[in-house]
């Protein structure tokens, strides 16, 4: 049915448009979300629509979603957006399944980031930061985190994130300070932390060490050698021969001090036949090799004839002594050979050159030889051959002062100066460049290098007696397999990374950040375990931040009087961020002074009903997700989540990464000004968020078409419900089988809501409702039951009912919608059950009796439906072919083969048939039909023959029928239509009259 135009009967005395039950509503079919979704902040701001939320929540069982915290250094990006949308969308959605779901944002507001940025700004202005007071510095950083962080605060809350805005966590807090200051100095007291000298990656630009969720690879060109050492002792019949290693890192050779081989690889002894004049490697060398690598190396050192001249086994090796290349110049030591298992024959030359200063596998193999070595009198010192700023230092005669790095991360002389060396030497083979993946500092976007430095680490492998005998990794693999990750395979990657990572490095050589408060014992470098002194400690960063360390007196408020000030070193390393950030769960999670809300929670695992979840992208599985389990594990021996859950990146439209160089970077801020959030939450939702997501501005069209389908399919239901008369319902039973089918669609979709809500499925959500809205709705049912509530009387039974049913799928759908469209279910609900302070976000999920589930009714609906599909292309095609101009002009004959479509069909009843068709008659026929007839070929055994409707137009409903001037009174509207105008006189006596 649609609204009369010119075309009604000119006989017409009366406008029956005004007699229509034609949806009304104040509910626009134009969003206007970005000048809408402000002011509904606003109201939920003014309402206390959180602590609202809160007080509903009180005595349920809890859901936390801890938020990791992001760097508070500059505006929020798409990645941002999606990553706290997400959290939005769970949350609320937890809260709606019944949970009591509290979100506190936090922010992580210490380390190299920010103090990075204040570093910039004192380059730009000629300054150098060394000439600042400590203190003074660690003030700008404050000052500098706290903006950004009231910047994102309002970024945030713009995508519509509802939490405690106004009582976040900040690691920059001073009750922040103690706490990540007492998981430190828990460590200290139970043996885990220790310091040490290990290779670590090293920020040359930002002169300090890097953790692994610090470093980016990156494409890089580095200088290559093939460099030969003497051999000096064992293996006569060697004498004279040299074994070739292979390096992408020349200036680490000052750093060598042995060779490395393995006992798995077959090796040969190799004699140069034939070579050019001017080549390093002449006719009559002799080198050992890795068989299955001699031909490459000798084509790369330009050898045009060779020969193996003899077998060399590894126990030959194992005896043999060698002499560094560059003896000559200050490396008159001996180089031992030494079995690795790192030690492959896939590239190079089956040898590895070895520094422990400057390779972790190079110190692992060092170290563990380590009483042999000294047992052959070999000095096992390792050298300091790099300095921070990436000088070479003392340790590397003949080359000290040369620059691995230059300050501004630019390659320096460093390689250069050793290559000559070797080359003066007669140990250089060949040399090449290769281009490949090397670790950069992912803040200053340069080369880091791997270099020997005292730093402060916590034991992976230490049994400590706090956690029952058990080591710190053995622990956290136990964690991991008590936590639900999803998706499941994040397992497995953080599984692999803790079972393989190595000892934590948890010091920064900067100034801003938690400090590690430990002191040492300058006689015995024993760490200080004294509890009155970490007291101390605790009562001054808690009441003046972490700022009472740098202090003049520092040392002596927390050592005197009970130990000698002087006597001890005061540790000015900071914490690696890291370790703030997955310290976090100690402040947020167990504070219930700072966070009442979120504490005595009682998980699953211990046989509550609460959760506490994290969710973050997938790298970090290497960076918040592992410190956070590490710390925990370490301190409490338990993981701090129940469940992981990890989305991918972001990406533009083609799946390339973004950049701005590209001109591909999508910023939310722009699309929200565009568009509004709410569409950036859909694509959110909507998006399988366990791969890598797209957007760009064809994306967001897209979804931008979804929404207005959606918002239409709301705005429809809110018209059609202002006619809805409060408690005039229908029985049940007495429902149109239409009605009961749309009631067991509901049923239907409330469990597989419920699912899909439950395991964190959004997409589903998405795809349920919008299939539901547009497929079952919009296209069908409300299409279908159009001319019923618009022209039916006011005592329809049908019209009643399907009111009743529009009702209840309003309720329902809005409720289901909300935690996705958070700003236009709030609108929708507003408009139909319009309070002060009412909210639909105050819902849970509306329970579905489940008397509404017939599955005979549904298979018996489908059939119908598939029917109904042939009927509506066969009115298309008569609608193209302008031979009918609506389908209510139409008789159509329905062949139907089939007799389970032909019985489903007959027992609903013709005229109800035909109203789900939206024909004035049709008939149905069994048999084939005529070979002209309209069919589709997945609709098998059913054919349409299009004829059009006997009888008179009716000039109210439009309908075609012989029954339109049965009734005297109205002479020109059929039966149905004369008793509604009966009801709606009586009903509207002053409007009758005039």
């Amino acid at each position: 049915m649609t609204t009369p135009d010119t075309n009604a009967p000119a006989a017409q005395a009366r406008d029956y448009s005004k007699t229509l039950f034609l949806p009304s509503t104040e509910f626009p079919m134009r969003a206007g979300l970005p000048t809408r979704e402000p002011l509904l902040l606003e109201r939920w701001a003014r309402t206390g629509l959180y602590e609202k939320i809160r007080q509903a929540a009180a005595g349920r069982p809890k859901f936390v979603l801890h938020d990791g915290p992001p760097y508070a250094n500059g505006n929020i990006h798409i990645g941002t957006a999606l990553n706290k949308i997400l959290k939005d969308v769970i949350v609320r959605s937890q809260g709606a399944l019944g949970k009591d779901a509290n979100y506190v944002p936090g922010w992580d507001c210490h380390g190299l980031p920010i103090e990075w940025k204040i570093e910039e700004q004192y380059r730009a202005k000629g300054r150098n930061k060394d000439d600042v007071p400590v203190i003074e510095f660690r003030q700008e950083c404050r000052t500098f985190a706290a903006h950004w962080l009231d910047v994102q605060r309002e970024e945030f809350k713009r995508l519509g994130v509802t939490g405690d805005w106004d009582h976040p966590y900040a690691t920059m807090a001073f009750p922040a300070e103690a706490a990540i200051a007492d998981e430190l100095m828990k460590f200290a007291v139970t043996g885990q932390l220790y310091r040490g000298s290990k290779p670590v990656m090293w920020s040359v630009v930002e002169k300090t060490a890097l953790a692994e969720a610090e470093v980016e690879y990156e494409e890089h060109v580095s200088d290559t050698i093939f460099c030969a050492f003497p051999i000096t002792q064992g293996g006569e019949a060697l004498q004279g021969a040299r074994v070739v290693i292979w390096t992408t890192t020349p200036w680490t050779m000052p750093g060598n001090r042995a060779v490395a081989y393995s006992k798995k690889i077959s090796y040969g002894l190799y004699e140069v036949t034939g070579a050019p004049e001017d080549n390093w490697a002449k006719p009559g060398e002799t080198y050992i090799l890795a068989d299955s690598l001699a031909a490459t190396v000798f084509k790369a050192a330009r050898v045009e004839a060779y020969e193996r001249v003899g077998d060399v086994t590894a126990e030959t090796l194992a005896g043999l002594t060698l002499a560094h290349p560059l003896a000559g110049l200050g490396y008159a030591f001996d180089v031992p050979l030494l079995d690795g298992d790192h030690v492959t024959d896939e590239s190079g030359t089956g040898f590895v050159h070895t520094a422990p200063s400057h390779g972790r596998e190079d110190f692992e193999l060092w170290m563990a030889s380590g009483r042999r070595l000294a047992e052959r009198g070999i000095d096992t010192t390792i050298p300091y051959t790099v300095d921070a700023d990436g000088t070479l230092t003392k340790a590397a005669p003949g080359f000290t002062g040369r620059r691995v790095y230059t300050e501004k991360g630019e390659k320096g002389d460093a390689n250069k100066a050793v290559i000559a060396a070797l080359t003066e030497a007669g140990a250089l083979v060949a040399r090449g460049v290769l281009r490949h993946q090397y670790p950069h500092s992912w803040r200053s976007k340069k080369p880091v290098i791997f270099r020997n430095t005292p730093q402060w680490f916590i034991a992976m492998d230490r049994p400590v007696d706090s956690l029952g005998n058990r080591t710190l990794r053995e622990v956290a693999t136990q964690a991991i397999n008590d936590t639900q990750w999803v998706p499941p395979q994040g397992k497995n990657r953080i599984d692999g990374m803790v079972g393989n990572r190595p000892d934590w490095v948890v010091s920064r050589q900067r100034a801003w950040g938690v400090p590690i408060t430990v002191f040492v014992h300058k006689e015995t470098g024993e760490v200080l375990r004294d509890g009155a002194v970490n007291a101390r400690i605790h009562d001054a960063f808690a009441a003046e931040g972490a700022d009472a360390w740098f202090a003049p007196d520092a040392a002596s408020r927390f050592l005197a009087p009970e130990h000698d000030p002087a006597a001890y070193e005061q540790v000015m390393d900071v914490l690696d961020v890291w370790f703030d950030s997955g310290s976090t769960h100690a402040f947020v999670l167990d504070d219930p002074e700072q966070f009442p809300g979120l504490s005595g929670v009682t998980r699953v695992r211990d046989g509550g009903q609460d959760k506490v979840m994290y969710l973050e992208g997938s790298d970090q599985h290497r960076g918040w997700f592992q410190s956070s389990l590490l710390e925990s594990a370490g301190t409490r021996g338990r993981a701090p989540y129940d469940v992981v859950l990890t989305h991918g990146f972001v990406l533009d439209g083609k799946g390339l990464k973004m950049s701005k160089s590209k001109g591909n970077v999508v910023a939310p801020q722009s699309v929200i000004k565009d568009s509004g959030a709410d569409i950036l939450r859909l694509w959110v939702a909507a998006s399988d968020y366990t791969d890598d997501l797209r957007i760009g501005p064809e994306i967001i069209k897209t979804f931008a078409e979804t929404y207005r389908k959606l918002r239409n399919s709301l705005r429809w239901m809110l018209g059609s419900l202002a006619h809805r008369v409060p408690n005039d319902d229908v029985e049940f039973h007495n429902m149109p089988e239409l009605e009961r089918f749309i009631l067991h669609r509901l049923a239907e979709l409330d469990g597989e809501i419920r699912e899909a809500y439950a395991t964190y499925d959004t997409k589903r959500v998405v795809a349920l409702l919008n299939g539901f809205m547009t497929g079952d709705l919009s296209s069908f049912y409300f299409d279908v039951r159009k001319d019923a509530l618009y022209c039916d009387p006011i005592s329809s039974v049908t019209r009643r009912a399907a009111l009743q049913v529009i009702d209840e799928t309003f309720r329902r759908v809005v409720v289901w919608l909300a935690p996705v469209l958070a700003f236009t279910a709030e609108e929708a609900w507003l408009d139909r059950y319009s309070s002060e302070d009412g909210s639909v976000h105050l819902q849970t999920l509306p329970e579905t009796p489940s008397s509404w589930r017939d599955e005979a009714l549904a298979a018996k609906w489908q059939k119908i439906r598939r029917v109904r599909r042939v009927v509506t292309g066969a009115l298309e095609i008569e609608r193209a072919a302008k031979r009918i101009g609506a389908s209510l002009e139409a008789a159509p004959v329905v062949h139907i083969a089939d007799a389970d479509l032909r019985v489903a069909v007959e027992s609903l009843g013709l005229t109800a048939f035909a109203d789900t068709c939206i024909t004035s008659a049709i008939t149905v026929s069994e048999g084939d039909g005529p070979a002209e007839a309209f069919r589709l070929d997945e609709v098998r055994g059913v054919a349409v023959v299009p004829t059009p409707a006997e009888g008179r137009k009716c000039a109210r409903s439009w309908r075609v029928t012989p029954e339109v001037g049965a009734d005297a009174e109205f002479p020109d509207v059929t039966p149905r239509d004369a008793q509604a105008l009966r009801e709606w006189d009586a009903a509207h006596p002053e409007a009758s009259a005039a």
